[in-house]
């Protein structure tokens, strides 16, 4: 731990050497020093400009965490193991460990020291590929999301045990499919994300707001849910405040959750508290105060202002964008409209601010509590609405869930109240640059991944394998000028602090 200094640029990003050497240092140099105060009054006061901010959330995006900083989780608990309706066996903080290695698993998180390690992709349409920050993962960096059981041997030798009559029920037959009861998810990138949780923030506004006309509308009258041009269902008033809510594509608390492969996190920051929990065993201030709850000597392992710094470093990514478009890929654009894909696949929404703000706390349902920051997302390359106060977001969804068909349902045995195969809307703005496809990187091909909709989507993938040939290489080639953002972050190198 390093001494505090006064507050300004040097409080924030306090990395000076440390005043004693030691024979093991901890990477992570901000904790325990870095406070949401010092940020807020930084910020406010001109100290810390946001190119600043967003150096110090790179920090924390990419410094490699170790032991010392309070990498992995504690000593295994026995009580916690069996103590299953908290998690247990498969809950944060004290994990078993691959063959008692005492730092990583790998089936179920403690698989990385650092944000970047999963999102290092820029480009994979290019060779070699473009690596940089906040991208893509590829098919090694796939999360495996809290199994209690994977059948890798496809047997059903009597050393699996495994209890029948759980949900999925899996009968480990030998039958070519290795079982499995987690989930497989392909990290995405990061680009654009302010965009994306302004629409969420301003939708989930609408949302309540829509409800809170309908708790006090008379017996009987029906409010739709629509925001944005995007419909999420319809509430029937029962009268005297109380509703029956008829929500479709998003949970029955009308919050727009766009961040993560089904739509579960409602913030950039929401998904970062459970990654650095997940990824590395790390245990935010905010959510354990000054507690080690895992017990491995270390507190604070992540501060409230380093979460908030890293919130500001992911809401100011740039964003993707599309090149100029060929003949051909101009004749795809319009086959993408015509076959039906933009029923899902919003080409663009537009938001009624330019600025995302930023809250601590965090209030799912208000995103309008508790505000200590704004982006401006045009630093982040959105261009404003030229009808409206807001920007425009092309970010080809609609942030709603849908049903994509028994061939890509999961087999999560925790998967709560989001069905297996319900799916947010793929953005696929950049899609041309983040092979693999599909939640959780089954498809290699754009071709393989649209052939592979089902559910929802059944009638358009229909409508897209009939095409004849030409027409199908046309609409691939529009997909292929959706490209993720020139040298992204690169304006944040070097960072001299």
């Amino acid at each position: 731990m390093m001494k505090q200094l006064s507050i300004g640029l040097s409080a924030l990003l306090l990395l000076a050497i440390p005043a004693l050497a030691a024979v093991e240092q901890g990477n992570h140099d901000l904790t325990g020093t870095f406070t949401q105060a010092d940020l807020v009054t930084a910020l406010h006061n001109g100290t810390v400009n946001l190119k600043t901010a967003r150096q110090v959330g790179l920090l924390v995006f990419s410094t490699p965490f170790n032991k010392v900083d309070g990498l992995g989780d504690g000593p295994f608990d026995l009580d916690e193991w069996n103590d299953t309706d908290n998690g247990g066996p498969i809950g944060f903080g004290h994990r078993p460990t691959l063959q008692g290695n005492g730092q990583f698993l790998r089936v179920n998180g403690l698989d990385a020291q650092s944000c970047n390690e999963c999102h290092g992709f820029v480009s994979q349409a290019t060779r070699p590929p473009i690596l940089g920050l906040a991208g893509v993962g590829g098919a090694v960096q796939n999360a495996i999301i809290m199994p209690s059981m994977i059948d890798v041997a496809d047997s059903f030798d009597n050393r699996t045990q495994y209890a029948a009559g759980h949900v999925p029920d899996l009968d480990l037959n030998v039958d070519g499919v290795a079982d499995f009861n987690g989930r497989f998810a392909n990290p995405p990138f990061l680009f654009g994300g302010g965009g994306v949780e302004l629409l969420a923030k301003e939708m989930t506004y609408d949302l309540q707001q829509l409800k809170a006309a309908a708790e006090a509308a008379p017996a009987g009258a029906v409010v739709s849910l629509d925001t944005h041009g995007v419909n999420f269902g319809y509430i029937v008033s029962q009268g005297g405040g109380s509703v029956e809510i008829h929500n479709q594509g998003v949970d029955h608390d009308l919050v727009i959750k766009p961040f993560g492969r089904k739509g579960d996190a409602f913030t950039m920051r929401d998904f970062d508290r459970g990654a650095m929990q997940f990824h590395f065993g790390i245990q935010p201030e905010e959510l354990f105060g000054d507690d080690d709850a895992d017990g491995d000597g270390v507190s604070r392992e992540v501060t409230i202002g380093e979460m908030s710094a890293l919130h500001i470093f992911d809401v100011s990514n740039p964003r993707p964008h599309a090149d100029p478009l060929t003949s051909q890929a101009q004749l795809g654009k319009g086959v993408f409209n015509t076959i039906g894909c933009t029923m899902c696949h919003m080409p663009k929404l537009v938001t009624q601010h330019r600025q995302v703000p930023l809250s601590y706390p965090e209030v799912a349902n208000d995103p309008t509590a508790n505000i200590y920051y704004a982006v401006d997302l045009t630093k982040a390359g959105f261009n404003l609405d030229p009808n409206g106060p807001g920007v425009v977001v092309p970010l080809y969804s609609d942030l709603k869930r849908h049903y994509m068909g028994p061939g890509l349902e999961e087999t999560f045995e925790r998967a709560g109240e989001i069905p297996q195969g319900n799916f947010i809307t793929a953005r696929l703005w950049g899609i041309a640059d983040t092979e693999p496809y599909l939640h959780d990187g089954r498809a290699t091909t754009l071709h393989q991944a649209i052939s592979l909709h089902g559910g929802e989507a059944l009638g358009v993938r229909n409508n897209y394998m009939a095409l004849p040939t030409a027409y199908k290489e046309a609409l691939l080639a529009f997909l292929r000028s959706l490209r993720t953002p020139d040298a992204p972050n690169e304006d944040l190198l070097p960072i001299n602090f």
